[in-house]
């Protein structure tokens, strides 16, 4: 059908040669001048040439005859389904080929009829337009059927599958943190598996068997010019159909002027949301919207590419500029970890989206992601900068009540806890971040662990921050004036200190050369506040020892009524003051027991005598009995206690 010009004109121009070669036999045949029998012969052949030749011009209809019977017969099969509302792909295989077929024939048919240039036969200028209505009509039933099919043989797949990891809990440092108990959130429950990055899962979007369906369509509206129309149904459709998972997924369409206005819990809920759902989106839905282009539209080229792009344009952008958003927000201590999160789906992501968008098409995304990827880095950094400088730079006006656990401190190892769950991203974030440590690592008994976990980037910030707010907390002892709760406040924390890193994963990067060291800080201030305490009251029980017996007797007894004049003070104040740790406010009152009671109970039994039942106020067994109120954190005075 491609040579239809010189066809047809062969044909006409034969025709007219026919002819005047038949008007010349008969001519000469007539003439009474030709002698000559060659001549004769080679007429009686030439007339037999000709007669061949006009024989089956005379008994055909021509080319055009043809062309507008096969358009006919195509024409009856493509408008039988313009009255049809059913999908032409929910009847039989036969009927649906037909169709195709006869689509695939009209195509045909106007390439051949378009090829002939200039078109100078009137019946040739009718085929085609009839033609080209016909195909114009087919293409516009095949879009309905793509739509139809898009949409009605979509599948559904709910996200509950994806495994991603648990998110930690804010740590804020306000005024309320003083009353925290640690036991009510487990802040650890980040576990390092938890984020791991599961292998690309791809899920069916059409109903398999319809994917052929959608292929032929494509095939024939390709061939037939018809690809923009073909592009923009799919698209559509398939854009949809993307946006429903990320409504699934509960993803707003925020601005970045809407990102910016909102409330720390407001954004950190959103940046939850976010992780979660870029993970499902990317290495789900994406991956598989990926794949179903490509089976649909593998063989047309850049199309395929720039089809899925159009597709995920608009999710992949409202990923990127929630992120772009999040990282334009002040830095403050307490979005690092929703930062890190953010980092680490970034940079789990990193090879999926280079996949996913790896041809021309796609270049832009690929490079903002990456550039996504790097400020968040970033932003990471100068917000782990920002913790450091709280912890270091936090002031007091005046000083903890109670000698107890600081909020400071409660804030900082809660947050140095969570931090330690982060390694794998802290470690590429700090690597290249000098800092002066106060603890170097210390020794720690097996070589590989050190070298592994104590010798890390991590590890050393880790230990340099401990160290920022160890010298913290020393300063801010100085605000009591009495030496004795200074040493309370200093054990309390130091205590603290050593417990959170022993009894979590912290150790590992502390070492446990350093848990001895601090365990032995927090025990001598112990024996300080002992010495503080006591040994102005106990060297009564002691002054002049035997000899003092030779003197007179009121000695004894004025030293036993200070003895229980400085004690009734000490219980008035320290029962005030506050050991949360039940074990460690037992080993103390267990300490000044055997300090306090062993003494008083040889003093009064070596002076018992010479003091006079009557004048002893408090027994050894009474006092032991008082110790157990100190350190409560309730304020109590002893019943009748003696006038000064």
């Amino acid at each position: 059908m491609g040579d239809c010009e010189p066809t047809l004109v062969n044909h006409e121009m034969e025709h007219h040669i026919v002819a005047a070669a038949q008007h010349l036999i008969m001519a000469l045949r007539a003439s009474t001048n030709l002698n000559i029998d060659d001549m004769r012969s080679f007429l009686s052949n030439v007339e037999a040439r000709l007669s061949t030749k006009s024989t089956p011009i005379e008994s055909r209809g021509g080319p055009l005859m043809d062309m507008e019977e096969q358009l006919r017969q195509c024409e009856i099969v493509i408008m039988r389904w313009e009255a049809n509302q059913s999908l032409i792909w929910d009847s039989s295989s036969e009927e649906t080929s037909e169709y195709m077929n006869a689509a695939a024939e009209i195509q045909k048919l106007v390439e051949n009829l378009e090829s002939v240039s200039p078109i100078r036969n009137g019946k040739q200028k009718e085929l085609l337009l009839r033609a080209q209505n016909i195909l114009q009509r087919a293409m516009s039933r095949l879009t309905e059927e793509l739509r139809h099919i898009l949409v009605l043989y979509k599948e559904y797949h709910e996200p509950r599958y994806m495994s991603c990891r648990s998110f930690v809990e804010d740590v804020v440092y306000d005024e309320s943190f003083a009353s925290i108990e640690d036991e009510a959130a487990e802040l650890t429950s980040h576990a390092e598996d938890g984020g791991s990055a599961s292998a690309e899962r791809r899920v069916s979007l059409i109903r398999p068997d319809m994917v052929p369906a959608l292929k032929s369509i494509a095939q024939v509206m390709f061939s037939s010019k018809y690809d923009q129309e073909f592009c923009q149904a799919y698209v559509s459709i398939r854009k949809e159909a993307l946006h429903e998972y990320l409504v699934i997924l509960k993803m707003e369409q925020l601005t970045i002027e809407d990102t910016l206005r909102m409330d720390w819990d407001k954004m950190s809920n959103e940046i939850k949301k976010w992780a979660w759902a870029m993970r499902i989106i990317v290495r789900v839905y994406l991956a598989s919207e990926k794949h179903l282009c490509n089976e649909v539209l593998g063989e047309f080229g850049s199309v395929n590419s720039e089809t899925f792009v159009e597709i995920t344009k608009a999710s992949m952008l409202l990923f990127l500029n929630f992120g772009e958003a999040i990282i334009m927000s002040p830095r403050q201590p307490e979005k690092l970890f929703r930062v890190l999160d953010m980092y680490e789906v970034l940079a789990e992501l990193c090879n999926y989206v280079d996949a996913l968008y790896s041809e021309y098409a796609g270049a832009s995304f690929r490079i903002e992601f990456h550039d996504l990827l790097a400020s968040v880095g970033d932003y990471a950094r100068g917000t782990f900068a920002e913790f450091r400088n709280r912890v270091a730079l936090d002031r007091s006006q005046k000083p903890f009540g109670g000698g107890g656990i600081h909020p400071l401190t409660k804030y900082a190892m809660n947050y140095i806890k969570v931090l330690s769950a982060y390694r794998g991203p802290l470690n590429l974030l700090l690597c290249d971040r000098e800092v002066k440590c106060l603890e170097p690592c210390l020794g720690i008994d097996n070589e590989e662990e050190c070298s592994a976990d104590s010798s890390c980037a991590l590890a050393v910030h880790l230990r340099s921050l401990v160290s920022v707010l160890e010298s913290n907390l020393i300063e801010k002892s100085k605000l009591f004036k009495d030496t004795s709760i200074q040493h309370i406040f200093l054990m309390n924390n130091i205590h603290y200190m050593v417990q959170k890193i022993k009894d979590s994963d912290l150790r590992r990067y502390f070492g446990d050369e350093w848990i001895r060291k601090h365990i032995g800080k927090y025990q001598q201030h112990a024996t300080s506040y002992l010495r503080a305490t006591w040994s102005s009251a106990l060297s009564l029980l002691k002054d002049g020892g035997n000899q003092a017996l030779s003197f007179c007797k009121p000695t004894f007894r004025e030293r036993c009524k200070a003895f229980c004049l400085a004690f009734e003070e000490v219980y008035k104040c320290q029962t005030r003051w506050i050991i949360r740790d039940p074990q460690l406010r037992s080993d103390m009152q267990i300490a000044t027991t055997q300090k306090v009671i062993h003494a008083y109970r040889t003093f009064l039994g070596v002076n018992l005598g010479s003091i006079g039942e009557k004048y002893i106020k408090y027994t050894a067994d009474d006092m032991e009995n008082y110790i157990l109120d100190l350190f409560e954190g309730s304020p109590k005075s002893l019943p009748h206690p003696w006038k000064k």
